[in-house]
This record gives C-alpha cells, structure tokens and sequence, in this order.
C-alpha cells in the first residue's frame, strides 16, 4: 500500500509515476474523499474544542451560583455529535483504504519506463564455457515432455487425478525434481546465509492481503473451506501461490529488533495458481501447471539496504543456475512489466533449446515499504522509533522450470540426461538419467 501522505503532499507527481505502469489514478476521487475527511476532521475538533470551553463555562457559573442548564444541556449533545462524526470518519477510512488497496507500487526511478516486455532490458547473460549465445545442439531438440515422459513424466494419470495442468512424476524424473529442490536449499541456508523455513500452505485471507495478493489477484488463487465450530475455522482461507507469502507475513503485526536486520528465509513448498485467462504454448508440459514447487528467497531489510540486498539476491539466485550450468540472462523489467507490488524487478531467464527462446525462472523484486505497510512489519530505527522495514522476494529457483531446462539444455542424442557435477551428489553419483535407469530410480 502506497503511503496515504505521500498522495497528499505530490499527488501530480505520484499520479504521473503511475501512469508510467500503465494504471490511472483516480485524483478526482481521492480529492473528493480527502476534503470529506478533513471537513469531518475540523468539525470534530471545533466539536472538542466547545467541550472543553463549556466544562470550563460550566465550572465558572457553578462556583458563582449561575444557571447553567443550557450549558448543561448543549454540552450533553456532544458525545453523541462527536460519536456520530467518528462513525462517518470511519467510513470516509475505509473508503480511503478501499481506493489505496488497489492502487500498485510506485516505480523505483532506476526502472525504465515502458509498456510491456518489449521494453524490458538485458543486463546481462551467462553462457557455460563462455560466449554471448547458448551453443547449439548437435541434433535436433526435443522438448521437455518428450524427453521427459521415457523417464517418468506423466500428464495422463496427473489429467486423470485432477485435470489439466497438472503433473505426475515417476522414477528417476521425480528422483531427480526432489534433488533438485534440496540442492536449492543447501545453497541458500549453506552458502548464502538463508534460514530455511517450513510454512503452511493454506494461509487466511489477512495474510494474503498483507502481501498483496488480495484483494487484486482473488481470481488467481485456490479457495478451500477450513469448516469446523473451533476458533478461526470457517473463514475464508486459500492455498498458498508462493511462499512468498508466508515467509514475507511471519513478520506482520511486529517490530523487529534493529539488530536482527537483515532477515533471510528461504522455504521450499508447493504452489497452487489458477492461472486464469493464460494459454497458449504453455499449455503443453510443466511451464504453466496448477501445482508446481518452487525455492522462495526472501529478505527483510532496512530501507537503506534494499537496493544493495535486490541485486544480492538476483546473484543468489543466478548461482543456481551456473551452478547448473544452464545459460541464461538477467533481465531488468520496465515500469509496465513489473508485478502489482514490486518497486523494481529483475527476471532471471533461462535458455530452452526446444523453444529457441528465454523463458522466466525467476523473478527477483524489492518491494520497498509497499507489504510492510499494509502488514505493519516494522523495526526500531536508530532513535528507537519504529518504522517500515523493507521486504524482498524471488525465486530460487522454480523447481519444474529448472528441471525442464535441464533435461533441454543436457539432453544427449540417445533421449539420455547429462547430470551437472553440482547435481550428482544428490543422485547418488549419477552422471546421467536414461530410460532404462528410470524405474530402478
């Protein structure tokens, strides 16, 4: 949530940012609500200020015998007047707070300004063994589905379960997903400092509205029913789209000790979108799936060190990815291609030899004071005042995309898998993964 003083000190400023992101702020609507407020504000303390006038009128005739019945009698009308008065500032808030909650972060001015991906701009790109474009195959690609489903891959039993966009992973394939899930982790906590974490995947709906998901992107995410008479079942409750989610909210309605800044977490969990309205080549495999794992990063700082944290954290998760020995490139969004919450974002995107293009592995983002604010996640500044943390996320890595890109980029001409040397120790050794070792996996 964007900070209502912020509005009311450059609104023109503000509004112009905003447009950058292609989103038009109501002015007229926010002018119109503010001057209610502050109507309602000046009657109430003119109203408070009478009060205290009449007690005193009131004393004074008192010690002199006077008559103070009328006094007596305005001055009871004004706790009714002042309650009146609060209930309608109240709604005038909540008005207020209805307009801010759908209104996106403002742009860092490091962003470039532009409509879509077509603005986007690399950084820069990591090729293994060098070179400014990912090596060509020495046969014709096979995509990750028909490489995959020798080795485990199975959208037929997953459509059979549950329907479409879903997976079923068998043998070495799953082997092999869970690896690399784990390898993830032991880099995140072993070498880049990253507490791991285990969340819950069914989170309520304050929680997802401290983060942003609600009540923008409603539609996007997985309704369950708690049911139950015990306290807080029944309400509404949602499965988790990241872990974003849970690690960013575990410090909502708190005030972190200044010392303990900077807080890294990192969790390794299923995610449930509905991905609503997507298609196209997507559609076939495991890019766009309604359940997919993936390894969040996320780090809670003091404003003065989110930006240096956000390219700290792009190199976390780009260690992944070399370390796998997957080329990719690193991508700095446009004002109009960034997420509902982010400030400024960088994408992560891997090269798939079958599509001939860079597809997103992850998205790495500094959301400034935006979730905090509306989490009321805070720390004790320098002076010992509490103020806004800054909250961070990407993605370290999604664990499907990475396994797709690695049975793409280290296919061999028999239909077999290269297993990165980073890799092999948590496949027991394994330098490769063919369809004959699959079921023994």
């Amino acid at each position: 949530m964007l900070d209502p003083n912020l509005l009311r000190k450059d609104l023109a400023a503000v509004a112009a940012r905003l447009q950058t992101r292609g989103f038009t702020f109501d002015a007229e609507q926010f002018h119109a609500l503010e001057a209610e407020r502050k109507a309602i504000q000046i009657e109430t303390e003119a109203l408070q200020a009478r009060r205290n006038a009449l007690a005193k009128e009131i004393g004074r005739l008192k010690s002199g015998g006077g008559d103070v019945t009328a006094l007596l009698a305005e001055s009871q009308e004004i706790p009714d007047r002042l309650k009146g008065l609060a209930d309608v500032l109240t709604s005038i808030q909540h008005r207020l707070a209805d307009t801010l909650n759908g209104v996106p972060n403002l742009p860092h001015d490091s962003a470039p300004v532009g409509q879509s991906a077509d603005d986007n701009l690399e950084v820069r790109r990591w090729i293994p063994g060098g070179g400014s474009e990912p090596p060509a195959l020495a046969f014709a690609a096979r995509d990750h589905v028909d490489l995959g489903e020798p080795l485990g891959l199975d959208f037929a039993t997953a459509a059979r379960l549950s329907g479409a966009r879903f997976s079923f992973l068998r043998g070495s394939l799953a082997r092999l997903h869970r690896a690399l899930a784990q390898f993830m982790l032991d880099l995140h906590t072993t070498r880049h400092g990253y507490t791991e974490c285990y969340t819950p995947y069914i989170v309520n709906a304050a929680t997802l509205f401290g983060t942003g998901q609600l009540p923008k992107f409603k539609d996007d995410m997985f309704a369950v029913s708690k049911g139950g008479e015990a306290e807080g079942e029944g309400e509404e409750a949602y499965l988790i789209s990241t872990s974003e989610i849970t690690l960013t909210a575990s410090v909502r309605d708190t005030i972190i000790p200044g010392d303990q800044l900077p807080l890294r977490l990192t969790a390794h969990t299923p995610c449930f979108r509905s991905e609503a309205g997507s298609g196209g080549r997507d559609i076939r495999g495991m890019i766009r799936q309604h359940q997919f794992d993936k390894v969040e990063m996320v780090q809670i700082t003091r404003p003065e060190q989110s930006y240096d944290t956000l390219e700290q954290m792009v190199v976390h998760a780009e260690t992944v990815l070399q370390q796998l020995e997957l080329p990719y490139r690193v991508v700095l969004l446009c004002t109009g291609d960034m997420g509902f919450g982010a400030a400024k974002t960088y994408d992560l995107e891997v090269w798939l030899p079958a599509q001939s293009a860079w597809r997103e592995i992850s998205s790495v983002s500094n959301c400034e004071a935006f979730q905090a604010r509306r989490l009321q996640a805070r720390f004790r500044n320098a002076q010992g005042k509490p103020e806004l943390v800054h909250t961070l996320n990407g993605s370290g890595l999604a664990v499907g995309r990475t396994l797709v890109a690695l049975l793409e980029n280290h296919q061999q001409a028999d239909g077999s898998i290269r297993i990165p040397e980073a890799l092999r120790p948590y496949l027991g050794g394994l330098e490769r993964i063919a369809a004959e070792n699959s079921a023994a996996a």
